[in-house]
């Protein structure tokens, strides 16, 4: 793997620098309710830091459905940070507000029929907890023993062949995700290196969803991995206060250059 400090010096003399980060794991510990997911104080100083550097773009890319990541990114209006949820089919662009794909009303109804049948189907097991989402649901296990977990997922996984076998199936950490659309992670990246004409992106996220815009990145551009697991990114870093202090690290070199 690249040294960081070397990955940090060439992505210090970008043009113009996007800086794309998952948020559950890798900038806010996870949580058993997903909603209280909050930014380390060292995370949200790096990335304010990132925001205040010259031509540098920050985005949070996550599978969240946009409303809440708001919430947890604790983002308004005047926030310059752009934001892809739902694995990239919806967006919010400081100065523009929402930009999302759309859907067809055939699959939002399909969706409320499915997420329906699933939160029947599991209501018996303890722990498990299924999570609307714009474009699918989640099978939350966080909580929930690991025969809960197993049978939950058993138990949903049988509704959505049955009933949507076309429908995006996604792993992560205690949640499956099943969805109508099937943008990702990298396309998330591709269209946001596009919109603002990045030429050179850093990536950084924890988790298996994250891997497909790891594997997504160019040579120029700089993937990390934050924690354990099998990846393809460039290098990889404890923890998020590890990642912090690498994301303030670039944002010193970087303004430094920059400046």
């Amino acid at each position: 793997m690249t040294s960081a400090d070397q990955a940090i010096g060439r992505l210090a003399q970008s043009d113009l620098l996007l800086v794309a980060l998952d948020f559950d794991g890798t900038l806010s510990p996870l949580e058993d309710e997903p909603m209280d997911a909050r930014m380390l104080p060292a995370a949200r100083n790096a990335v304010d830091a990132l925001v205040a550097t010259p031509d540098t773009i920050v985005a949070f890319v996550s599978g969240r459905s946009l409303v809440d990541l708001r919430v947890i990114a604790e983002h308004d209006d005047a926030s310059r940070e752009l934001l892809a949820g739902s694995h990239g089919a919806e967006f919010w662009i400081p100065g523009e507000g929402i930009a999302s794909h759309g859907d067809d009303e055939a699959d939002v109804t399909l969706r409320d029929a499915l997420r329906g049948h699933a939160e029947a189907a599991t209501a018996h097991l303890e722990g498990v907890w299924i999570e609307p989402k714009t474009f699918g649901f989640g099978v939350h296990t966080r909580r929930a023993s690991a025969d809960a977990a197993a049978e939950a997922n058993r138990l949903v996984d049988a509704i959505v062949a049955a009933e949507a076998p076309h429908w995006r199936r996604r792993t992560g950490h205690n949640i499956v995700e099943f969805a109508f659309r099937h943008e990702g992670k990298d396309s998330a990246i591709a269209e946001l290196r596009e919109r603002v004409g990045a030429t050179a992106v850093l990536f950084a996220g924890d988790d298996v969803t994250d891997e497909d815009a790891l594997a997504s990145l160019g040579d120029g551009d700089l993937g990390v991995r934050v924690g354990d697991g099998p990846t393809s990114a460039t290098i990889r870093v404890a923890d998020i206060a590890a990642l912090a202090e690498l994301l303030e690290r670039l944002a010193a070199e970087r303004s430094r250059a920059r400046g």
